[in-house]
């Protein structure tokens, strides 16, 4: 009860403060498929994946119901489903008003969280389809018990693969480990990070300047994130969305996705134990990284 209220409370504050959305976002289009970022709440995003031949949509974590359907009757499409990455409401807030709506919109989601409105239960690596744009879903438990991601298969319209990836990825950063551990949050992670370099990112919220100045602080020496940095500074300058990048890029500056990398180690002063198992090793790397990002966040 109390975190629908702060969700209620969030989206009245955020509909007065930003009408037009936090953030001026441009779709992306290729071929039969039309991505559109939906700005919502104060920092998230949520998404509407279009078959530009069928006019049938599907929409990723529907926080803002009312900006979502004015989305919807603006690309005239109809919502088919929706893909729920996880239970807390600035991702879930949407889907019951939305189900109203549509009637036979079919709502997607893990059995482990709580998700509003629960149609179609899914498994890790379950396919499902929307038209004919192809998705398949990936368990990552760590933020959420059952927190999932959904990739959008590229062929569905001669594309990059798509990787909308909730609360567990962000451009330079990840989701906080509230209901699991570092061992079961890098796993979840490493999930991600084995799709396609050329996996385009799409992350659930508008993190990317506060993430990559903590990762200037816990990894100096690395000038493929002091590039994307300023990029990010001068487009968030201009309210403009940092949305999406690449698995690829990740790779190279988000320290969350560089657990294995020895920089990282140093400049943490960590050293693996003489038997320690890799994997332990690098979720404690992890773990420390999280612990310093959440003592930043705070400052």
């Amino acid at each position: 009860i109390l975190g629908y209220l702060f969700y209620k409370r969030q989206l009245k504050k955020a509909r007065e403060r930003y009408p037009h959305g936090h953030s001026s976002a441009q779709a992306f289009v290729f071929s039969g498929v039309k991505v559109v970022p939906i700005p919502v709440l104060s920092d998230n995003y949520s998404y509407l994946i279009i078959d530009t031949a069928s006019s049938l949509a599907a929409v990723v974590d529907p926080s803002d119901p009312l900006t979502v359907q004015a989305y919807l009757e603006r690309e005239g499409v109809t919502l088919e489903a929706i893909l729920c990455t996880h239970k807390h409401w600035d991702h879930s807030g949407g889907n019951k008003a939305l189900k109203r709506l549509y009637k036979s919109c079919r709502v997607y989601g893990s059995s482990y969280d709580d998700i509003p409105e629960l149609t179609h239960a899914l498994s890790d690596r379950e396919q499902l389809s929307v038209g004919r744009l192809q998705f398949q879903a990936y368990f990552t438990p760590g933020h959420t018990v059952g927190h999932m991601i959904y990739v959008l298969d590229g062929k569905s319209g001669d594309g990059p693969d798509c990787l909308f990836s909730g609360d567990l990825l962000f451009l330079a950063g990840c989701g906080r480990m509230f209901e699991g551990s570092a061992e079961t949050m890098l796993a979840s992670l490493d999930t991600a990070a084995s799709l396609n370099d050329s996996t385009l990112l799409w992350p659930g919220h508008e993190y990317a300047a506060d993430n990559l100045t903590f990762a200037a602080v816990v990894e100096p020496e690395n000038s493929v994130r002091d590039k994307k940095c300023q990029w990010v500074l001068h487009r968030r300058l201009e309210k403009k969305s940092t949305c999406p990048s690449t698995i690829g890029e990740e790779k190279e500056y988000n320290p969350f996705l560089r657990t294995h990398c020895r920089d990282l180690h140093q400049a943490l002063d960590l050293q693996r134990g003489a038997n320690e198992d890799w994997n332990h090793f690098r979720a404690r790397v992890l773990e420390e990284v999280r612990k310093r990002k959440d003592l930043f966040k705070e400052r």
